[in-house]
């Protein structure tokens, strides 16, 4: 089991110290590499589809560009690979030292599982929504930071396009569908971008009524992910800490819990019309 806790804090900032200076030396060597091809920031911005003001952001390691846009850069400069070898530790370094071992198993998931009590699953979220939450965190985060965790989850929705394609089931409780978190507008958008998402052949998405009488995740939100080998693993996150367990007990049980949950909730197609019905009363 691997968890990160607030009494760890230590080793967590020496971590995020850590993909900080991954960022800063990637951005220093993107620096050398462009000066070295004779290019200013707004002739590469233009090339790779950036303003020069994001340039200057990923040099100086303000901001941490998708593993696409590496690879754009890359090109761009004829670096020959020079930044493309940075790719898997700029992406790693995107994340909140907490999520990073989640993060990489999305990448080897055959399958996911996510319950859902608080708020939209990342996987899911509309950029606004995003932005609308991580607007309301406490501490406040500035704007660079918010801007990067967007990109992170973003680039992690990259999921849904993915062959083979990943099975992946949703349960949300419905009181998240009607927290209008960031205005009426937001949840709109989010709720008819959960009726697009749910669609796709490899998605089902369902929703837990309140007026259920029933329900096995009163225990709070989780995740069950297999892995292509077959081992499974059982993420959760709470105020204070986020857990990735491998014990196989742990693992069956939560997978059963799961299956528990999913035949108390709606049916996808009864979701689908509910989260139709809740658009309506908008």
């Amino acid at each position: 089991m691997t968890e990160v806790t607030e009494e760890e804090g230590t080793a967590g900032q020496a971590a995020d110290a850590s993909g900080r200076g991954v960022v800063a030396a990637f951005g220093q060597t993107m620096k050398t590499l462009r000066l070295r091809a004779g290019l200013e920031r707004e002739e590469l911005g233009r090339r790779i589809g950036y303003s020069a003001s994001t340039v200057a952001s990923f040099e100086q390691g303000r901001r941490i560009p998708s593993p696409r846009t590496i690879d754009k850069v890359d090109e761009a400069l004829r670096a020959e690979g020079l930044l493309t070898v940075w790719k898997e530790q700029v992406e790693r370094a995107q994340y909140p030292v907490f999520f990073q071992g989640m993060a990489k198993l999305e990448k080897e998931a055959l399958e996911l599982l996510m319950y859902d009590a608080l708020i939209v699953n990342g996987l899911l979220q509309t950029e606004e929504y995003m932005r609308a939450l991580l607007a309301m965190r406490r501490p406040s985060l500035d704007e660079e930071t918010i801007d990067q965790r967007v990109t992170a989850r973003l680039a992690r929705q990259d999921i849904f396009d993915r062959r083979p394609m990943p099975l992946l089931g949703f349960v949300v409780n419905e009181a998240v569908l009607r927290h209008r978190y960031g205005g009426m507008g937001v949840l709109r958008g989010q709720l008819e971008h959960l009726l697009l998402i749910g669609q796709k052949r490899n998605v089902e998405i369902q929703v837990m009524p309140l007026d259920c009488e029933d329900n096995a995740g009163v225990n709070g939100p989780f995740t069950v992910v297999t892995r292509k080998d077959g081992k499974k693993f059982v993420y959760s996150e709470t105020h204070t800490f986020s857990t990735l367990e491998a014990d196989p007990e742990q693992t069956v049980l939560a997978a059963a819990r799961y299956g528990i949950i999913r035949s108390q909730a709606l049916s996808p197609r009864e979701s689908s019309q509910f989260i139709e019905k809740l658009l309506g009363e908008l």
